[in-house]
């Protein structure tokens, strides 16, 4: 039987709701900035502050509209939970982290995909068997990073997003073997053929840092980041939970906001300009997927803030005593 009063119970389902949609619609809104030149709220207020930028009767709708959808969904939400009171704070939390799965096996998949798409097709342009094998038009469309992007990359994502809604094999392992397999061709190709290319370098560094930044949030849940126990190891089961749950709210989730909101502040940002200029490598002869690079940190902060919303539910869970939580967070208090 929970102890867990129903009020608080509310409002945390809420806070974790309309945090985790903040996100998105933080996303969203920098694809309507920068895409489809949709004026922002520091546009907006500067609208109405300042009268030497005033903004047109059409950008000032769009912006005032995607305003109101924030407000909207947000009441949506916390409306949908206010109707759902049976349902626990570990369901909300187990909700958010198959989220951060998702987002993280979508990812793999993209990675993958577009790593083998996009090193193939640098090996047959440098062996300069490209040109004939899909023509000349095509072959110099190719050539472009813009073009590639948009017309190989964004389907493969695409495709990728599809397979991670009916796999559920994150492919950590898969993926770190693939590492060690681009790596150790690398060496055969380099000392005993001299061989070796930019395009196989730029695709182990893709990997791996896909490896790196993707896994984070999945380790987040297994508890297999390295803990630096002081005190911690010592504490009680409830005094664990108080730690996690200000962690993170004081540390885990302002973190995420802070690299996606100096990331993508303007267009040139450290994050969003090499997303929008396609940017590449110095080596011509390399892979077109430098700006994809950028776009991993993106997908770490939300996969993260997914998994620190999941996180913060479970613990606070075992503060208020909630019925099933004494399965969490290990020993009893």
């Amino acid at each position: 039987m929970t102890t867990h009063p129903p009020k608080s119970r509310q409002f945390w389902r809420s806070f974790a709701a309309v945090m985790a949609s903040a996100v998105l619609l933080f996303l969203l809104s920098r694809y309507l900035m920068f895409w489809l030149n949709v004026p922002g709220v520091d546009a907006l207020i500067e609208h109405f502050s300042d009268a030497s930028s005033p903004l047109e009767a059409s950008q000032l709708l769009k912006s005032a509209g995607f305003i109101a959808l924030c407000f909207l969904v947000f009441a949506y939400l916390i409306r949908q939970v206010k109707r759902t009171p049976e349902i626990s704070l570990q369901q909300d939390a187990d909700r958010y982290s198959a989220w951060a799965a998702y987002v993280v096996r979508a990812a793999f998949w993209s990675i993958f995909l577009i790593g083998l798409v996009d090193s193939t097709i640098s090996f047959l342009r440098i062996e300069n068997l490209l040109t004939p094998l899909v023509g000349e038009p095509l072959s110099q469309n190719l050539d472009q990073a813009r073009w590639r992007g948009s017309f190989v990359h964004y389907p493969l994502i695409g495709v990728s997003l599809l397979i991670a809604w009916f796999s559920r094999s994150l492919g950590f392992v898969w993926l770190a073997l693939l590492v060690v397999l681009s790596e150790f061709g690398i060496v055969l190709s380099s000392f005993i053929f001299s061989y070796e290319q930019a395009f196989m370098g730029d695709l182990v560094r893709f990997w791996y840092a896909g490896l790196f930044l993707f896994a984070s949030a999945y380790t987040l849940v297994e508890g297999g980041h390295v803990r630096v126990d002081v005190l911690y190891a010592g504490l009680s089961r409830r005094k664990k939970a108080w730690v996690n749950s200000l962690g993170s709210m004081l540390l885990g989730l302002p973190l995420c906001w802070i690299i996606l909101t100096l990331g993508m502040d303007t267009k040139q940002s450290s994050l969003i300009s090499p997303i929008i200029n396609f940017e590449m490598s110095q080596s011509g002869y390399g892979m077109y997927v430098k700006y994809l690079m950028a776009g991993f940190l993106v997908v770490f902060a939300v996969s993260m803030a997914f998994q620190f919303v999941s996180y913060l539910l479970n613990n606070i869970a075992i503060l208020s005593n909630e019925s099933g939580s004494e399965t969490l967070g290990g020993e009893e208090a």
